[in-house]
């Protein structure tokens, strides 16, 4: 399984994933789930994948193969699509096609593969947008009211942003939200692990503007989780009944 999550506000867009794929206790791996595509200046499209890796991979290599092809077109390619709208369009259609064709090959063992997704972004002269994309191909799009979307192991980093995200918030803050989102998922649930990846996109920027690969026993993370389980020890330890 995994843990991936996005942020959209007023500065920027942030995003987190760790890299953790499993097929039971003795079968881990590590593999990277956040995939960016740039025109400096002029777009940029981040995509975050969680669930079944022949599933994520296929559609990847598709969304590739479609923005390589001489016949490329603003219907085919998420680098031609004139908004990102259409980017998460394409995407769906994508994604839903890759899982039909190999549930279709599964079905005689009585199985499925499922995958979801998050993609940010931004074109020149546009928004920056954020999308949850379902397995079925359908999409939310994350809003004022709730400027997160999750995939994967959702449940155990929630709380910490119900709480304290909001538009307003900083691209500094927002990092530390979801690095603390991610630390509660990790000691709650094996099959997320690190390295983890961290990419924040500037508002207008159209790039990439920092990106960081975060290796098991970093000291700043490691310092990190544990101010934030000493503060939250004190904070308990303060609540009287």
């Amino acid at each position: 399984m995994t843990y991936c999550v996005g942020l959209l506000l007023n500065e920027g867009m942030v995003l987190l994933s760790d890299t953790r794929t499993n097929a039971g206790l003795d079968n881990i791996a590590t593999y990277t789930k956040m995939f960016s595509f740039e025109d400096p200046g002029e777009r940029v499209v981040t995509i975050l994948t969680a669930g079944s890796l022949s599933v994520t991979q296929t559609t990847m290599a598709r969304l590739r193969e479609a923005i390589d092809a001489p016949e490329a077109s603003a219907e085919s390619s998420i680098m031609l699509a004139p908004t990102m709208l259409k980017v998460a369009e394409i995407l769906g259609n994508t994604l839903a096609g890759v899982r039909a064709d190999i549930d279709g090959k599964m079905n005689a063992a009585k199985s499925s593969a499922t995958a979801s997704m998050i993609v940010a972004g931004q074109r020149a002269g546009g928004a920056m947008r954020l999308f949850l994309i379902y397995p079925e191909g359908n999409f939310i799009e994350a809003t004022e009211d709730t400027p997160f979307l999750q995939i994967g192991e959702h449940k155990y980093g929630k709380p910490i942003l119900d709480r304290v995200v909001k538009p307003s918030t900083s691209l500094s803050d927002a990092q530390k939200a979801v690095l603390l989102s991610m630390d509660s998922t990790l000691r709650s649930n094996l099959s997320v692990g690190m390295p983890l990846d961290l990419a924040v996109i500037a508002r207008d920027a159209c790039r990439v503007t920092m990106r960081r690969r975060i290796e098991a026993g970093d000291a700043d993370f490691a310092a990190m989780s544990e101010a934030w389980s000493k503060a939250l020890r004190d904070g308990f330890s303060r609540i009287t009944l």
